[in-house]
């Protein structure tokens, strides 16, 4: 539950970026701008489901917590840029189109657009964070400090002195 949890916290922050567009655009709410916001919620939902099951795969391996959010969030950056950018590309035409009819379309690009900004901020810094934090939260104690000395202690090699 708590990871749906995370993953639906992406919402808000995904729409509060395709609001703030469509305002600055000034647009109006639509049947083509609430289709876009609908998908810019998918975008932002599949995200966010890539994000956390690759951190709780690196987990599965043994990881520690921190480690895995780290790494998990540094490797599903590419795939996650590249989804928003293929997105962004595609919309692009509908953005800047001028011809007859562009202005019904033009909302769906807009919400989906500056949704995408926010969106994938919040997937890639806001999301791994508050997974640290609240699975953080709920490890047993042994686990934590286990963790904790296996990211700074264990790193640290060991000199004998001679």
């Amino acid at each position: 539950m708590k990871q749906a949890a995370l993953v639906l916290l992406n919402i808000p922050l995904a729409l509060v970026g395709g609001v703030v567009m469509l305002w600055a655009m000034g647009l109006y709410m639509s049947v083509p701008g609430t289709v876009g916001f609908i998908a810019l919620l998918g975008i932002t939902v599949q995200n966010g489901i890539v994000m956390i099951s690759f951190i709780n795969e690196i987990r599965m391996q043994g990881r520690p917590l921190w480690e895995a959010v780290r790494e998990g969030a540094m490797l599903r950056l590419r795939p996650i840029l590249m989804t928003g950018a293929t997105t962004l590309l595609g919309l692009l035409p509908l953005l800047f189109a001028t011809s007859l009819g562009a202005e019904v379309q033009r909302p769906l690009a807009v919400v989906v657009v500056g949704g995408l900004f926010t969106a994938l901020a919040s997937t890639l810094l806001v999301l791994p964070v508050l997974y640290g934090w609240i699975m953080g939260r709920h490890e047993p104690d042994h686990a934590r400090s286990r963790s904790v000395q296996g990211t700074s202690a264990s790193s640290i090699p060991e000199f004998s002195q001679a």
